[in-house]
């Protein structure tokens, strides 16, 4: 991967995590673990094809400017996923309590 691909591929980066953001502010969680995969394999395909790039001065920094942007991207996408994720997680405790206890009841009756 040369200098100019190597940053193609941060921007599609970018790109997608802009993309997981709208997924995440509309409730589109379907969407989002579909961009999440996309961008999984993108990140992928960075490590795999660039282990250590070489930059100059000018493209570290452009680099760098994006990687800022993502984790801008991704702080505001676990802002809005993980209370949704907690709100699931006791639904689901809930659940799992109340097939618990019918479980031990429905053995007494």
């Amino acid at each position: 991967m040369n200098n100019s691909q190597t940053l193609m591929t941060y921007n599609a980066i970018l790109a997608t995590t802009g993309k997981m953001l709208i997924a995440a502010q509309n409730s589109e969680w379907d969407q989002l673990t579909k961009l999440e995969k996309e961008c999984r394999q993108l990140t992928d395909s960075l490590i795999k094809n660039d282990p250590d790039p070489i930059l100059d001065e000018e493209l570290l920094q452009k680099k760098v400017k994006i990687i800022h942007q993502i984790l801008a991207d991704d702080a505001q996408i676990k802002a809005i996923t993980e209370p949704w994720l907690k709100k699931l997680e006791g639904m689901l405790n809930t659940r799992d309590r109340t097939y618990s206890l019918q479980q031990a009841y429905q053995s007494i009756i």
